[in-house]
């Protein structure tokens, strides 16, 4: 009888611990509607919604997304695989790679990516553990196709052995739908560092300060302008400035400055920095990727635009000279 006693409550308490895993530990899961996520076998990588288990009390958790695709965790125990969304956000800050906590996050996406105002980013280690996750909030109207200014901020905390290492910042729409085809991902690599920062100098250009006498403008150096910035301390000051100006441009660039008449071309579409070489002489030779030619043509335009990479370079004291590949870049 003592026995049977037993044999019963260890069955009830079985059943009970089921009931738990696969009813309260579930929390809200988009769903599948035309594609249906399906939980394959572990061989080979998950295809595009393709449902993965991540509760190892059900079973392996092992495999992982193909190669291109985005792990979205949609739940405790379950996670999809999705494609990223291009073209639909710029993110403007972090100004580079390296965070610390906190950072600020702000940027632009088109109106569908918010509800309410409002969506949310993910921060992951180099394992894909979730470290921390925010709100990012629209600072204009929302309701709208065009691109919407947001801003957050990210608080988070990890373990030293960390420091240097890198990460995950992952972008996830606001989807009120519960449609997996409309859950919008996009992420960029972060790499967490020490809580230090360094100012430095980004070269702009403002017209109305390079004018003769007769109201021509010169395109010469003398319209470049310094504006400050300052970002999270790193190995690489040199790449981290280059990047900044490169890649983000006009869009860190405050309301103020541009009412001032500072404007730069940059970003230019496709264009990017491909490697960067400091010589023992102090030459600078910097290798760009540039296949829609977007840095080539008007004398101009093209000299104030190497002006541009030049003085930001120049800044650095161990930077005397500065050469750029392909020769025929900037080029008018």
């Amino acid at each position: 009888m003592k026995n049977f006693k037993l044999l019963l409550f260890l069955v009830i308490f079985l059943i009970g611990l089921l009931i738990y895993i696969f009813y309260f530990q579930k929390e809200k899961v988009i769903a599948p509607s035309q594609h249906p996520a399906i939980t394959h076998p572990i061989s080979g990588c998950a295809k595009e919604y393709e449902k993965l288990n991540r509760n190892s009390l059900l079973g392996s958790i092992e495999k992982k997304c193909c190669e291109g695709l985005i792990e979205w965790r949609a739940s405790r125990s379950f996670s999809y695989c999705l494609k990223p969304t291009f073209g639909e956000i710029i993110v403007i800050e972090p100004l580079t790679e390296n965070v610390f906590n906190p950072f600020t996050i702000s940027g632009k996406a088109k109106g569908n990516w918010f509800f309410e105002g409002e969506f949310r980013a993910e921060l992951y280690d180099n394992e894909d553990n979730l470290i921390s996750s925010t709100i990012l909030t629209a600072t204009q109207d929302w309701m709208k196709e065009d691109f919407v200014p947001f801003q957050g901020k990210m608080e988070f905390s990890i373990e030293k052995e960390k420091i240097n290492q890198w990460g995950k910042l992952r972008f996830l729409s606001n989807n009120p739908s519960g449609l997996i085809e409309n859950q919008k991902v996009f992420e960029i690599p972060i790499r967490f560092v020490e809580n230090k920062s360094k100012a430095i100098l980004l070269y702009f250009y403002n017209p109305n300060q390079d004018k003769d006498l007769n109201g021509n403008i010169k395109c010469s150096k003398e319209g470049l302008i310094p504006i400050e910035r300052n970002i999270p301390f790193s190995s690489t000051p040199i790449k981290d400035a280059l990047k900044i100006l490169i890649l983000k441009g006009k869009e860190i660039l405050t309301e103020e400055e541009k009412k001032e008449g500072i404007t730069t071309e940059f970003p230019l579409e496709g264009f990017d920095l491909k490697s960067i070489n400091l010589k023992n002489d102090g030459t600078l030779i910097l290798e760009f990727n540039d296949p829609l030619n977007k840095s080539i043509g008007g004398a101009c335009r093209v000299g104030i635009l190497w002006f541009q990479i030049e003085e930001t370079a120049k800044q650095f004291k161990e930077v005397k000279k500065v050469q750029f590949l392909p020769e025929y870049l900037f080029q008018p």
